[in-house]
């Protein structure tokens, strides 16, 4: 294999464990793995400041070519000479090639060989993303690693279309490498192949061949269990070349990392240390806190007292409690900034006991602790046969039959719609495109979860379109209290809030084609239906449907 433009060296292996330490040298400097790379969609981390991040160890911010292609587009980076001087930002910068961003639209574009179609969310433009644009889009944003366009699917997918995405993507992967043509930009290959062992074989053995300068494994974290991620993470890895980086793509919570590192896997990204914070999520040495809970209102301490974080060291739980509470942005910045700040400790710890050859004993420590919630305070469920006792929980509270605003007094849905005709006759329609429904305000869940009734309702009887729903919500918490009462509300039961509660998507097991999942921090997908829970003023071309009404 022809030398890497990253110069990347091996440094050191874990006795016991695929894990290892090496360092390589990109256009803006020598980066240290494995390391975490914060998410940087629109040129900015969400809330974050570039010096925050630098202060906080960031070594590479991850960019994403989809959305700087539509805004501010590539003459913007040229005429400002490339996305480090635009955004201020001294360290590396990788891109994604926009391929995970056209997977994730599903009901507005078209994949052929050339490329994939899809209509612009910024002026309505038709555009087409080929490899060869993909490839001059991150040329003139001017990141240090750049990625060949893929072709994304659902980790889920049956073999047959697997393997012809593999296939698609081994071509699109030829033509990146020949589109970078001089450029000193380091261009990494995606292994796809879902979770089919062969296909992944079949799709590493065609990509190593190719003077790559890493190779990232795609396809992963979108839709499969875990310990299915961990198998094909592990599978994958040793097939790749040891004098490359492998990165993991789009994972995830720390116990993820800690595993894939384990696995082989040395690179990292993901948008949870922020989407998290702003919900006031935050990742310690003492578990995973919600900061939302009442039982910080008074907590005089720092939010974890083992780390050196200016947030640790500055402010206090009972601080960043009302500013949770409040839905301030300065709370979404600090929990964000403790975040990050977690996320890379984590990784310099992991790294330095590959050095010391440790790494084994400090995998088992982190492992107990890294996936635990509160330990200091943990949540006590209701003992089962016991009914839940909360009648009130952030803003909200249980009056009655029914749930309350406190400050403004407005009821939330909690009606069931056992028959959404405008959304029967979308089903039905001889049509594979799967249906987006957007669910504005959530509340205590009841229209997304009517939806899922008809749809599971009409499912039984004949075959339907899929259905993709998607929940934009201010807060949580008059789903959690509804969730304390399912004697109450009965349609609770369903697992699907549960699940949309605490792991933010859910999909059906016994409807393939039916899912839901929390609006990201990203511009929303164009509804096919609206389903609306509050009093909104915004204006959709899809109908609307009005579940205010009894």
């Amino acid at each position: 294999m022809l030398p890497s433009r990253l110069d990347f060296q091996l440094q050191a292996r874990a006795s016991g464990s695929r894990a290892r330490a090496a360092t390589f040298r990109t256009l803006h400097g020598v980066i240290q793995t494995p390391l975490f790379m914060p998410v940087g969609t629109q040129a900015t981390v969400k809330a974050q400041t570039p010096e925050s991040l630098a202060a906080s160890g960031s070594q590479i911010l991850l960019a994403n070519t989809y959305h700087l292609l539509l805004r501010p587009g590539s003459e913007v980076f040229e005429k400002m000479g490339g996305i480090h001087r635009f955004m201020k930002w001294p360290g590396s910068v990788l891109t994604d090639s926009g391929g995970y961003q056209i997977f994730s639209l599903p009901h507005s574009r078209s994949m052929t060989e050339k490329g994939a179609v899809f209509q612009s969310y910024v002026d309505n433009r038709r555009i087409l993303l080929s490899p060869e644009l993909s490839i001059h889009t991150q040329r003139s944003i001017g990141s240090d690693i750049i990625m060949v366009l893929d072709q994304c699917i659902p980790s889920t997918a049956d073999e047959k279309t697997a393997r012809k995405a593999l296939q698609v993507t081994q071509r699109w992967a030829a033509r990146s490498l020949a589109a970078r043509e001089d450029s000193p930009q380091s261009l990494f290959a995606i292994v796809q192949g879902a979770l089919y062992p062969h296909l992944r074989k079949e799709s590493a053995a065609g990509l190593v061949t190719m003077p790559f300068d890493g190779f990232a494994i795609g396809g992963l974290a979108v839709g499969e269990e875990k310990h299915q991620r961990e198998d094909v993470c592990e599978l994958t890895a040793a097939l790749l070349p040891e004098d490359r980086p492998r990165y993991l793509m789009g994972v995830g919570m720390p116990i993820d990392l800690l595993e894939a590192v384990h696995r082989g896997m040395d690179m990292f990204d993901c948008i949870i240390p922020t989407q998290v914070a702003k919900r006031g999520t935050a990742f310690t040495s003492r578990g995973i806190v919600e900061l939302r809970r009442s039982v910080y209102k008074f907590a005089d301490a720092p939010l974890d007292a083992a780390c050196t974080c200016p947030v640790c060291a500055t402010h206090s739980r009972a601080y960043l409690h009302h500013l949770t509470k409040t839905q301030e942005t300065l709370g979404w910045t600090l929990i964000g900034q403790h975040n990050i700040h977690f996320y890379h400790q984590l990784m310099r710890e992991i790294r330095t006991s590959i050095l010391e050859d440790r790494f084994l004993p400090l995998y088992h420590e982190k492992r107990a602790i890294l996936a635990e919630e509160d330990l200091d305070h943990p949540v006590k469920p209701p003992k089962r046969g016991q009914s839940a006792t909360v009648s009130e929980i952030g803003c909200y509270e249980l009056h009655g039959s029914s749930i309350r605003h406190l400050e403004t007094g407005a009821v939330v849905p909690t009606t069931i719609r056992e028959d959404i005709p405008e959304l029967v006759k979308l089903l039905k329609a001889k049509d594979e495109t799967p249906i987006i429904v957007l669910d504005e305000g959530l509340g205590a869940g009841a229209a997304a979860l009517s939806a899922i009734l008809v749809y599971e309702g009409l499912a039984q009887k004949q075959a339907v379109r899929p259905m993709h729903i998607v929940s934009v919500a201010d807060d949580l918490d008059a789903l959690r209290l509804a969730l304390n009462h399912k004697k109450i509300f009965s349609w609770l039961r369903h697992g699907a809030a549960d699940t949309i509660l605490h792991r933010g998507a859910w999909k059906s097991r016994f409807c393939p084609g039916l899912s839901w999942s929390l609006a990201k921090d990203e511009e929303l997908p164009k509804p096919d239906l609206v389903l609306r829970t509050f009093q909104g003023t915004h204006e959709h071309e899809a109908p609307v449907i009005d579940m205010l009404a009894p």
